[in-house]
């Protein structure tokens, strides 16, 4: 399971999930992505346990790519403790997710939009928020290659 080498203090607060998320929002490696929808702590087994799932679906084939890290402790008091006697110890690591977050992400060639997206299916059922599958339209990228070489013939033509 994923959890950080070392941190620089081994006890955090518990903090608040307002807003949505800044970086990690956009697909960066792959050509599908499974991206969260609302706010939570997503724990170590639930990332490894959707890992898992998806990589057993695609038999090994492709690629997956973890963009959530867990690397906020979460601390327990012992069970029958009274109140006070300071913080509990460290019992396992999270991630904070917010909304618009890429939680996973898959390419290679051979994964096709169905596979990938029954493999998605199969790894939101373990996570605690609220996913939705995405994919990068090869239409789009075609169009924005053939804008860079007009612009290129453009600029060539001004030149001239």
């Amino acid at each position: 399971m994923l959890s950080p080498k070392r941190t620089k203090f081994r006890k955090q607060h518990r903090g608040r999930m307002r807003g949505v998320a800044s970086k990690g929002n956009t697909i960066a490696f792959g050509q599908f992505a499974l991206q969260a929808q609302d706010c939570g702590w997503v724990t170590a087994r639930q990332i490894e346990a959707s890992r898992r799932a998806m990589t057993r679906y695609i038999k090994r084939g492709g690629q997956i790519w973890i963009r959530i890290f867990p690397d906020k402790p979460v601390t327990m008091r012992p069970a029958e403790t009274r109140m006070g006697s300071g913080k509990g110890n460290p019992e396992f690591w999270v991630a904070v997710v917010k909304p618009g977050r890429i939680l996973f992400e898959m390419g290679g060639e051979d994964i096709t939009e169905e596979i990938a997206k029954e493999a998605m299916r199969l790894a939101q059922y373990k996570l605690p928020v609220k996913t939705k599958f995405i994919s990068i339209d090869k239409n789009l990228e075609n169009s924005s290659q053939e804008n860079t070489k007009n612009s290129k013939k453009s600029q060539e033509e001004v030149k001239q």
